[in-house]
């Protein structure tokens, strides 16, 4: 292995610096609407965007909730979707954030090492949450997966974030919950090491890629930095 020091870490978003599930889960259970709100969370798990399409995330995912309460209820006015899922949207958006010991740790972090967020997902979706949290101040770079061509686990993406940082794949270590995206990803783009946060908050993907480390939270970090700039 190349003993040379790590320089920067790679961290995804989603389920690894903050609860995304679980914020999701409990905005849902505010809307309080039974069947209703497990259809939405059904559709909102498998659901596809096009941003070429004219629409935007918002639109489809009033789509989600009107097509939820008709195969409920019979029928639905839109302004009844609109008004569950602004709900669902803002209640979501004010359980997400990083947790005091979650700041600390990249304060800490980022007088050593260079911080880049790495996120999957449509772009205004997640640029919300970022503004939500206030998690700009911590990274060096923020790079939105929905933002170019391709996103985790793309090689693309990943020689991006090495560009930007000025630095080669092995002085990186790669930083998330999910071995498809994250874990696949940082290994076939050549990064020094891939931690994998093994939460119950996330789904666990069906993936064959085997992390180099595993840990159940993102706090437990600074020990295998440690390990890897001995």
């Amino acid at each position: 292995m190349d003993r040379k020091p790590i320089e920067a870490i790679l961290f995804d978003l989603d389920n690894t610096l903050i609860e995304t599930a679980l914020a999701s889960r409990v905005a849902i259970e505010k809307v309080s609407l039974g069947h209703i709100s497990e259809k939405f969370k059904h559709k909102l798990q498998h659901e596809t965007f096009d941003p070429t399409s004219g629409g935007s995330i918002d639109e489809l995912r009033v789509d989600h909730w009107e097509q939820s309460i008709q195969e409920v209820a019979g029928s639905c006015t839109r302004s009844l979707a609109d008004e569950c899922y602004y709900l669902w949207k803002s209640s979501r958006l004010k359980l997400l954030s990083l947790s005091p010991e979650t700041c600390a740790l990249l304060e800490a972090l980022r007088t050593r090492y260079k911080l880049l967020l790495l996120t999957n997902g449509e772009t205004q979706t997640q640029r919300e949450k970022i503004i939500a949290t206030k998690c700009e101040k911590f990274f060096d770079f923020i790079v939105v997966g929905g933002e170019f061509p391709e996103q985790k686990p793309a090689v693309s993406i990943f020689n991006h974030c090495f560009t930007v940082l000025g630095l080669e794949a092995k002085r990186c270590v790669m930083v998330g919950d999910s071995l498809d995206t994250d874990i696949q990803g940082g290994f076939d783009a050549g990064v020094r090491a891939t931690v994998w946060i093994k939460n119950s908050g996330a789904s666990q993907d069906v993936c064959t890629a085997k992390p180099d480390y595993t840990i159940p939270t993102v706090l437990d970090l600074p020990g295998i930095l440690v390990e890897l700039n001995e």
